[in-house]
């Protein structure tokens, strides 16, 4: 038999939508294990979102102001970002109703070049 054993640690990146979050499965959070807080960002074009983790020092320090941080809530399985706001700006850009807890998951993977996480708006994960 040829048996393809199988890992308990998910390897691919995902985002979970929600009307008033992003939730990240543990392997796309595992690049916010020391963030302080995030930066959210959104290209309308390519439909993509960034999630770039910020450090303590960045924010101490004040080279990003206050009202573009995000707080961002890292568990051993997930971590979360909340604002609604947000949200229904990429509900409205992907075309979906996130009301009454719906959600929608999408690939994600690191941009070294951005450091960030990049959340494919034009990847849904089935």
């Amino acid at each position: 038999m040829s048996f393809v054993w199988t890992s308990k640690k998910p390897k691919d990146g995902v985002a979970t939508l929600y009307e008033s979050n992003i939730t990240l499965n543990k392997s796309a959070s595992s690049h916010f294990d020391h963030a302080f807080s995030v930066l959210l960002g959104l290209d309308l074009n390519l439909k993509k979102v960034a999630v770039k983790p910020i450090s303590k020092e960045e924010a101490e320090i004040g080279a990003i102001p206050e009202e573009k941080r995000h707080k961002i809530t890292v568990k051993p399985s997930y971590a979360r970002v909340c604002n609604k706001k947000f949200m229904k700006e990429i509900a409205k850009l992907v075309g979906v109703d996130l009301a009454d807890n719906k959600s929608f998951k999408f690939k994600t993977s690191w941009s070294h070049e951005d450091s960030a996480l990049v959340i494919d708006l034009n990847q849904p994960e089935v």
